[in-house]
C-alpha cells in the first residue's frame, strides 16, 4: 500500500477549506485569534491538499495572511513610531488616521479575498 496522495480533491478537504475561508472572516470580529488558528491548521493541512485545486487555496490563504500581518504591522509601527518616537505634534494628529486607513484597507483586502477564493472555492476553481 502506497501513502500516494490522489490529484482528486475529498468533499473533507473541501469542506475543510471552506471552514478555512470562514475563519479568516470571522477573524476580523475576534482580534486575529481565528487567523491564527486558520494559518495552522492550513501549514498542518497543506500536505494533504498537495496537486489538488484546493493546493491553490491554502497558498492563497497563507499569502493572505501574511500580507495581511505585514499592513497590520506597518500600520501599527507608523502610529508607533510618529506618536512615541518623533513626538511631533503635527503629524500625532495625523497618524491614528493613517495607522486606520491602513489597517482599514488591510481588512476590505482580506475581506475581498476570502470572498473571492469562496467563489472560486463553490466553482471547483483553482485560485490562480
Amino acid at each position: 500500500m502506497t501513502n500516494q496522495i490522489s490529484p482528486i480533491a475529498t468533499q473533507d478537504q473541501k469542506n475543510l477549506t471552506y471552514l478555512l475561508y470562514g475563519l479568516y472572516l470571522a477573524a476580523i470580529f475576534s482580534a486575529g485569534i481565528l487567523a491564527v488558528i486558520a494559518i495552522i491548521i492550513n501549514h498542518v493541512k497543506f500536505s494533504s491538499v498537495k496537486g489538488t485545486f484546493l493546493e491553490s487555496h491554502f497558498l492563497w490563504q497563507i499569502r493572505g495572511f501574511w500580507w495581511y500581518l505585514l499592513w497590520n504591522v506597518i500600520g501599527f509601527a507608523s502610529l508607533f513610531l510618529v506618536v512615541f518616537v518623533y513626538q511631533s505634534a503635527w503629524w500625532a494628529v495625523f497618524a491614528p488616521t493613517i495607522c486606520l486607513v491602513i489597517i482599514g484597507l488591510a481588512w476590505v483586502w482580506s475581506v475581498y479575498r476570502a470572498i473571492r477564493g469562496l467563489i472560486a472555492l463553490s466553482n471547483d476553481e483553482a485560485m490562480y
